[in-house]
């Protein structure tokens, strides 16, 4: 495959924010971010139980100490963006925990998180991928109710409520750097896909709780501030919002169609679904110039067709 690139800025704290590579699945997949304000500091998502030795390494490279963090924002708590919070927050001595109403149980008691999560993937593969998940203690979290505001010294960071990837999702808007940072709700964004066009973008669905009519809301909630940058997690800032979130909204379309197609398949819903979102994003990404194969192009979006078509049947199950 092309080789991966590190995104610009990687680590230059421009409008104080610093992308954290947290080495998860592989290189340049998954990203925390740290949020800098006079000698303060908030990481927003934090990767794994694996991920908290760059975090801290962040802190580090940038004059910071674990008791100068005040906040740790959690988009949504699946285990990519969430996993290491509670082992993050034992190092952490003054930080408190913001989480969805919806997700803050999940952190305070993360048993059927980690039942699920093993249930899945098995527990060798768990301890592997995400190492322990610890919980936090519940007066150390934060419930963020839609348009939370929190204030990092001075700096509002305003939590805002988007469901559609899951019903535990929030966004936050960033005034300073007028950007969102997005969890899934904005898609998959690879830096390896980039071309002359600019960023390739691809939507995210859930096993569990995937909606393409709140996901379509919530990205038009989030272009209706005319953004800058969005700080998605899979990977890096981006520009061009506008025609981003427009070929979102239309892919989600053209997910949901594929999958009422895949339904009535003789060779099954799965297998026919799977295929043909791959076919999907490798075209799109034949027409936006993607420097790589169409070869390399279905391999490195075999996992998100796979998550997607999963949470594509789930909806298909629930919605009839």
């Amino acid at each position: 495959m092309t080789s991966l690139r590190e995104p610009a800025p990687h680590d230059s704290a421009e409008h104080g924010i610093v992308t954290i590579d947290t080495g998860f699945h592989r290189p340049v997949f998954d990203a925390a971010y740290l949020v800098i304000e006079n000698g303060r500091a908030a990481f927003i998502d934090c990767g794994t139980q694996h991920s908290i030795p760059a975090l801290l390494d962040a802190l580090a490279r940038h004059g910071l100490t674990p008791a100068e963090v005040d906040w740790l924002i959690l988009t949504h708590v699946h285990l990519d963006h969430a996993g290491g919070a509670g082992a993050l927050m034992q190092r952490l001595p003054n930080a408190r925990l913001v989480v969805h109403p919806r997700g803050a149980a999940h952190m305070i008691d993360p048993s059927r998180l980690v039942a699920g999560a093993t249930a899945v993937y098995g527990e060798q593969e768990m301890t592997r991928s995400y190492g322990e998940i610890v919980p936090v203690p519940a007066p150390r979290v934060v419930v963020a109710e839609d348009g939370h505001v929190v204030n990092l010294v001075g700096r509002a960071l305003l939590c805002v409520d988007t469901p559609g990837h899951a019903r535990h999702h929030l966004c936050v808007w960033d005034e300073r750097s007028r950007g969102w940072f997005t969890g899934d709700t904005f898609g998959l964004s690879y830096r390896e896909f980039d071309s002359a066009h600019g960023p390739f973008i691809v939507p995210t669905s859930s096993p569990v709780q995937f909606e393409p009519e709140p996901l379509k809301a919530s990205i038009r909630a989030l272009l209706a501030r005319d953004p800058d940058w969005m700080y998605v997690t899979h990977y890096g800032r981006i520009g061009d919002a506008q025609r981003l979130g427009a070929d979102l909204i239309e892919q989600i379309d053209a997910m949901v169609r594929l999958a009422r197609e895949a339904r009535s398949a003789s060779d099954g819903l799965h297998a026919r679904l799977t295929e043909s979102l791959a076919d999907h994003f490798v075209a799109r990404a034949r027409s936006h110039a993607s420097p790589l194969s169409d070869e390399q192009a279905r391999a490195a979006l075999a996992v998100d067709v796979e998550l997607n078509a999963q949470g594509l049947e789930v909806w298909l199950a629930r919605a009839g």
